[in-house]
């Protein structure tokens, strides 16, 4: 089973990323530079009113969001596995998903951080970072 600290590590073990605490919740984000790539997902109250009118519910279980490569991305990842992906009024019109950590597996997680990350960090370290994995997979 994926845990909030399976995230923690992918996220940490990426070049210029750090962990802060999110200013409204106090829930853990992991950002490069100070683009956020992951974060731990509670609802709030405003969430879990929206979403009762909507007539749907928070899942059980621990959720976290990355931030994705557009809307197209997130609405294919959410119709293709709804089990594990879903969003949120909050999240309406914003490149990010939620994700039931309950039910995606750790290889999956990990390349949506590593999507993510690199999405959002400086390109420069990217294509190093790239360019180091594949020689020492090579």
């Amino acid at each position: 089973m994926v845990t909030l600290e399976d995230v923690r590590r992918i996220a940490l073990s990426l070049p210029e990323v750090y962990e802060t605490p999110d200013g409204h919740r106090g829930t853990a984000t992991w950002r490069v530079k100070k683009e956020y790539i992951a974060l731990e997902r509670n609802p709030g109250k405003t969430d879990l009113k929206r979403l009762a009118e909507l007539g749907r519910s928070w899942p059980e279980g621990p959720t976290a969001a990355v931030h994705v490569d557009g809307l197209e991305i997130k609405a294919a990842l959410i119709s293709t596995h709804p089990d594990i992906f879903f969003t949120i009024p909050h999240f309406e019109g914003y490149p990010a998903v939620l994700i039931q950590l309950d039910h995606i597996d750790l290889d999956h997680l990990e390349e949506l951080i590593i999507e993510s990350w690199l999405i959002r960090a400086p390109k420069r370290l990217a294509k190093q970072w790239l360019a180091e994995r594949d020689s020492a997979e090579s």
